[in-house]
C-alpha cells in the first residue's frame, strides 16, 4: 500500500521531489568539492584497511570487503580516484535534475554501502533510508524532473517491439 502511494501519488511525487534535492544536493557537492580538491583516496583506503569494522566480540566483520579494499582498490587507486569523484557529481546531478533518477539512486546507495562497510557512519544511515525511498518509489521520484520526458523517450525507442512493457506515465 504504501508502495503503491510512493508510486503512483502526485503528493507522493512532490514530497519525493524536495528528498530527491536534499540528497542530490549532497551527493553533487561532495562530487564537486572532489574533483575541484585533488582528491586522494589512498589515505581513506588505507585507514579502511588498517581499522576494519569490528563486531563485539572484536573480529573483524566484512573481512571479505577489507581483502576487497587491500588487494583490488588500493594497488588500482588511480581508478577510484577518478571514478569515485565522478560517479558523486553525476549522482547529484541526477537526482537534482531528476534524469534516469532511480539508475542514480542505485548508484549512489552502491556507493553509500560501499563507503558505509568500510567503517565510515557519519550521515550514511539518513541517506540509505532516503534512498531507499527515493529507488522503491521508482518512476514517480522522477515525475517532477525531467524524467517525465526522458523515461517514456527510453521506453518508446528502446523498446519499440517489446509490447509487454507497460506504458503508463
Amino acid at each position: 500500500m504504501v508502495v503503491n502511494w510512493l508510486r503512483e501519488n502526485k503528493v507522493a511525487a512532490g514530497i519525493l521531489t524536495v528528498l530527491r534535492l536534499y540528497i542530490g544536493y549532497s551527493w553533487i557537492t561532495a562530487g564537486y568539492h572532489k574533483l575541484a580538491g585533488g582528491f586522494d583516496a589512498s589515505g581513506f583506503l588505507k585507514g579502511a584497511i588498517a581499522n576494519p569494522v569490528k563486531g563485539p566480540d572484536g573480529s573483524v566483520v566484512y573481512g571479505w570487503y577489507v581483502d576487497f579494499l587491500q588487494h583490488f582498490a588500493l594497488p588500482n587507486v588511480d581508478i577510484f580516484n577518478t571514478i569515485v569523484p565522478i560517479g558523486e557529481f553525476l549522482v547529484g546531478l541526477g537526482l537534482i535534475l531528476g534524469c534516469l533518477t532511480t539508475a542514480a539512486m542505485f548508484f549512489g546507495l552502491v556507493m553509500n554501502f560501499s563507503f558505509f562497510l568500510a567503517g565510515t557512519v557519519s550521515h550514511i544511515p539518513t541517506d540509505l533510508f532516503i534512498g531507499a525511498i527515493i529507488l522503491f518509489a521508482g518512476y514517480n521520484a522522477g515525475r517532477i524532473g525531467l524524467d517525465r520526458w526522458v523515461i517514456p523517450f527510453i521506453r518508446k525507442t528502446a523498446f519499440k517491439g517489446n509490447k509487454a512493457v507497460k506504458h503508463n506515465v
